[in-house]
């Protein structure tokens, strides 16, 4: 059973294998020791933070780990709001029109304008799952376990709730549209960009990106064929978003062009559709599956298992095994959401 908890100091070593294992442009898990262990430490003071009725600078890094083994098989996280400490730079599409009536010239642009729309937003992160466990409920419980997280304790976060998809780049981490920004504006690859950003670093950004909006006509074949679309390993991620109402308004990264994805909080399908329930700790003969979390939020659990929900008392039977995953016994709330 695959059950996601708050990651604590011990889980370094794991977390540690999935930057190694995530590969190129997976900026917020670089290879750095001193960025990793801030980030544990900094999710250990945000979970348990009390009293907070708005997002600020909380960051909550969870894993998911084996019940059998103990492995940890990947980690999930959210960032509370984003730009309080340094800021979140992406591109914004817009479209522009050239027009002369004389000359009976009419012509289409777009533009791609560097800016800080998402600052104070909530972003879903750091969502990776080591190839072994790619099976099962195990994806949809790294990522819908935020939702669930976010239903009962809204305060926590921001009204809209955002997500950096990765771009295209290949097996060395090559992108396309940074070799295009690289060539006219930087003298760093990408993949040493991306680290930068990833140990926030970011002030070379601001130093040398270009501050007037650019026209995309003028890019490369190859950098205007990549802006917006997502990394190979990404399109099972980028389809499970949109399937819970995330969508597209025209923002991409400054990096490698990936789109980034945006929802109300409140318009989030798992958000909509989950539902408190009453345990009574009990084995039964269900065979319907749900994703099942905890009212906890210093102690947050959420596990996939078979449940028994009786929808007039608003009571769920679960195992012995999925309540002791969950930490709950008779009588305690859970939060659910039917697969």
């Amino acid at each position: 059973m695959l059950v996601v908890r708050p990651i604590t100091m011990s889980d370094y070593d794991a977390l540690h294998t999935c930057a190694v294992e995530s590969g190129h442009g997976f900026t917020s898990l670089p290879v750095n020791e001193e960025l990793l262990t801030n980030r544990i430490t900094h999710s250990e003071y945000s979970f348990a933070k009390h009293d907070v009725t708005a997002p600020t600078d909380e960051g909550y890094l969870m894993v998911g780990f084996d019940t059998e083994t103990g492995e940890v098989a990947g980690t999930t996280g959210i960032e509370g709001a984003i730009g309080w400490d340094v800021p979140f730079y992406s591109y914004h599409i817009s479209t522009v029109v050239h027009s002369s009536p004389k000359l009976n010239v009419n012509n289409v642009v777009k533009l791609l304008t560097f800016g800080n729309n998402y600052t104070g937003c909530s972003e879903i992160c750091t969502l990776f799952l080591r190839p072994e466990f790619r099976g099962g409920l195990n994806g949809r419980l790294m990522s819908k376990c935020r939702f669930l997280m976010m239903a009962e304790h809204p305060e926590r976060f921001s009204k809209t709730i955002f997500a950096e998809m990765r771009g295209v780049s290949d097996a060395e981490g090559n992108s396309p549209f940074w070799q295009w920004l690289q060539e006219h504006f930087f003298s760093i690859d990408f993949t040493m960009a991306d680290y930068l950003t990833g140990i926030g670093k970011k002030g070379f950004i601001a130093d040398l990106m270009p501050k007037l909006p650019i026209y995309i006509n003028l890019l490369s074949k190859e950098a205007q064929a990549v802006i917006g679309q997502v990394h190979e390993n990404t399109r099972p991620a980028l389809k499970l978003l949109e399937k819970e109402g995330f969508t597209c308004r025209n923002y991409v990264d400054i990096f490698d062009a990936g789109p980034t994805v945006e929802c109300d909080l409140r318009n989030i399908q798992a958000v909509r559709d989950s539902f408190r329930a009453k345990v009574s700790v009990s084995e039964h003969t269900s065979s319907q599956d749900y994703l099942i979390a905890n009212t906890s939020f210093e102690h947050f659990r959420a596990t996939a298992a078979k449940a028994a929900f009786d929808a007039e008392s608003g009571t769920v039977l679960l195992s012995p095994e999925a309540a002791d995953a969950l930490n709950v016994a008779d009588g305690d709330m859970v939060r659910m959401l039917a697969q």
